[in-house]
């Protein structure tokens, strides 16, 4: 009979940064679907998720990707649920307030790609720096681009993966780069950055790198990064008003702390005002202006305003499930 790897994926209970685990389950004669995942358990006792004396948590597949680098492997991306079945309070997935995939979500994320010997981003030299910005973003050429076998190597894994990979490039500052994923539906959209995320930090392990997702790694004159979340639903996409969308833009600004409680641990050290951000003390918006804290873009404006909006607040180390959550929330929330 054939044997099949299945890689579990979840999130611990550490907080305010949740990390990944996986584990792998060997199964004969499977489908590849994931309704034929069976449900797993794990010590939560290990991962800040149970205590030793009731330690077991169920994993709930909830999407399942082929693994590109493993011979008949999986990748199943799971919900973490009590030993009962109810969510576990570690599940923000479950609790997101989009089962008709109204919503779309686009996901730019940023990251540093780190060195484990220098414990420095690709192209900083040791007790130095590198050049100021400027010459880094969507660079060519070995002086200024670093990574980029890396980069090119898990842009393949993902597109083979069957994941909706929108995009790859080298962001501002030395050795940090950006993918994109664009997926409908929010749960979707989550999925599809944690199973990219799992491949990057998979792949680190071959080539002696590490993820960085702090959103402020290098201090002093240098780009942060962010995940910014591009969001969609039908009212925005079909509108045609822009007294809609401010409305909708100025629904944010009342739960703004709400938002940045969710966007990712050390994010005030990125939303200063400056390198391309807004202040975390402040909420704005504005066509085209990627110094706002939600940008409305360009091209939705000149479709006659149709289209999406960009919040820029999210840190790279954002749960891309927290942000969509939280997302749909406040625009449900508008007075339209």
């Amino acid at each position: 009979m054939a044997k099949s790897k299945l890689e579990y994926i979840w999130l611990d209970g550490y907080y305010p940064t949740q990390n990944m685990r996986s584990k792998t389950k060997v199964v004969e004669d499977f489908s590849g679907k994931v309704e034929d995942c069976p449900i797993w358990s794990f010590d939560g006792s290990s991962t800040k998720q149970a205590e030793g004396g009731s330690s077991d948590c169920l994993l709930k597949p909830v999407a399942i990707y082929p693994d590109p680098a493993r011979e008949n492997g999986f990748l199943v991306m799971t919900e973490v649920l009590n030993a009962d079945g109810t969510p576990h309070p570690t599940n923000a997935r479950a609790g997101i307030d989009d089962d008709d995939n109204d919503f779309w979500f686009g996901f730019e994320q940023e990251y540093f790609i780190m060195d484990t010997h220098t414990q420095l981003p690709l192209g900083f030299p040791i007790g130095g720096y590198p050049g100021p910005q400027g010459l880094y973003y969507c660079s060519v050429g070995g002086r200024n681009t670093h990574g980029r076998d890396f980069v090119e190597e898990h842009a393949d894994l993902c597109i083979a993966a069957g994941l909706n990979f929108e995009g790859i490039n080298q962001e501002v500052a030395s050795g940090q780069w950006e993918f994109q994923l664009f997926a409908k539906g929010a749960k979707k959209a989550g999925d599809e950055i944690w199973v990219a995320r799992y491949l990057l930090d998979r792949l680190t392990e071959k080539y002696g790198y590490y993820i960085e997702y702090h959103p402020k790694p290098v201090k002093g004159d240098w780009n942060g990064s962010g995940m910014h979340a591009n969001f969609s639903n039908t009212l925005l996409r079909t509108c045609g008003s822009k007294e809609t969308y401010e409305k909708v833009c100025e629904a944010f600004r009342p739960v703004a702390k709400e938002h940045i409680a969710v966007y990712g641990e050390f994010n005030d050290q990125r939303l200063t005002g400056l390198h391309e951000t807004a202040s975390i003390n402040d909420f704005s918006y504005g066509v085209s202006d990627r110094g706002a804290s939600i940008r409305i873009p360009i091209i939705t404006v000149e479709k006659g305003w149709k289209g999406w909006l960009e919040d820029r607040r999210p840190a790279s180390n954002a749960d891309p499930y927290k942000v969509a959550g939280r997302i749909i929330e406040t625009v449900k929330s508008a007075d339209v």
